[in-house]
């Protein structure tokens, strides 16, 4: 669903930081909430604080070591504010930071926190206090950590004022190059193969970078359906043949520096994108047009369980 709106990758980078027993809730409700609010400075006006519905010593924290309005300290369960890495290990409850994007401050309202587009989450701070062992039960850990996550194109976002990421230095040079090949403009209401594109792109040259190929099976699976993903968006803005591989040298120049290998393999990357849409192009007109004809047939426009075996089996088209 990545491209539906402006703020969900495939790939983003997590900005962290972990304390084994050196600080713990205190301390990091404190800096964080001055990093944001002291040094970002980011309208307080605008913040919104979710705690776990159990955890009354995060939310007495919020309120007494920060200056927060208390109304904005907000407690969810265990959906939102309870993190686990899976059915058994160190688990914990969690407190989330998120901004409110919209236009109008008098229109917030606390039943808009994790359900409405306009407030981002830009922070999570997790509180490792648990095990959870295979009768998913929970015992207290001996010691506690802290292990913080905050998305890099969030943040940048919102301290640049914009409520796009794909309008950020992270992408837009991207955004521009797929807007030059296919000389369409990018928009946000209609730039959803635009973002799809942008996003994918970097998903699979970091793939391609760290040795991953594409393949019918595994990781590399993944990365082919990304990367085919991204050449069908191709054709929604009438790009015809090859150009995903002309996508990787503006992506280089935006993180190359910061990561060396996307630069050191850029010919490598550019040449497995390249061969990847050569391969996928000869099937891939004629399957959209097999699409157009079975939706065109269709009075009720749904695609029978054949059709769409078919598409897959012939045509490589996954289900998406």
């Amino acid at each position: 669903e990545v491209g539906l709106d402006k703020f969900h990758h495939t790939f983003f980078e997590m900005l962290g930081n972990w304390s084994f027993a050196d600080f713990s809730k205190k301390e990091i409700i404190m800096w964080s909430w001055e990093l944001l609010t002291d040094v970002w400075e980011l309208d307080k006006n605008r913040l919104w604080v979710t705690v776990y519905k159990d955890d009354d010593e995060a939310l007495d924290l919020w309120t007494e070591c920060t200056d927060i309005n208390s109304d904005r300290v907000l407690k969810f369960d265990d959906k939102d504010n309870f993190w686990e890495m899976g059915n058994v290990g160190p688990c914990g409850p969690c407190s989330e930071i998120h901004y409110y994007t919209g236009d109008d401050l008098s229109k917030q309202k606390a039943d808009g926190v994790n359900k409405l587009d306009e407030y981002r989450e830009l922070w999570n701070l997790v509180f490792i206090e648990y095990n959870r062992i295979e009768d998913s039960s929970l015992e207290k850990l001996s010691m506690t950590h802290v292990d913080t996550g905050m998305g890099l194109e969030r943040i940048l976002a919102t301290l640049n004022g914009l409520d796009d990421h794909y309008k950020t230095d992270l992408f837009l040079p991207i955004v521009n190059k797929v807007e030059e090949i296919s000389d369409v403009s990018y928009s946000e209401d209609s730039g959803m193969a635009h973002r799809v594109i942008a996003d994918h792109i970097r998903m699979v040259s970091f793939s391609l970078a760290d040795g991953i190929m594409p393949s019918n099976e595994g990781r590399g699976y993944v990365v082919r359906r990304v990367l085919r993903r991204a050449a069908r968006f191709g054709r929604v803005l009438d790009i015809e043949g090859t150009f995903l591989h002309h996508l990787v040298e503006p992506l280089c120049d935006i993180l190359g520096d910061a990561y060396s290998e996307l630069s050191d393999k850029k010919e490598h990357i550019e040449k497995v994108v390249k061969s990847e849409e050569v391969s996928f192009g000869k099937t891939l007109d004629r399957g959209l047009n097999l699409i157009n004809e079975i939706i065109d047939s269709q009075k009720d426009k749904i695609i029978s369980g054949e059709d769409v075996f078919k598409l897959y089996d012939t045509y490589g088209f996954p289900l998406d």
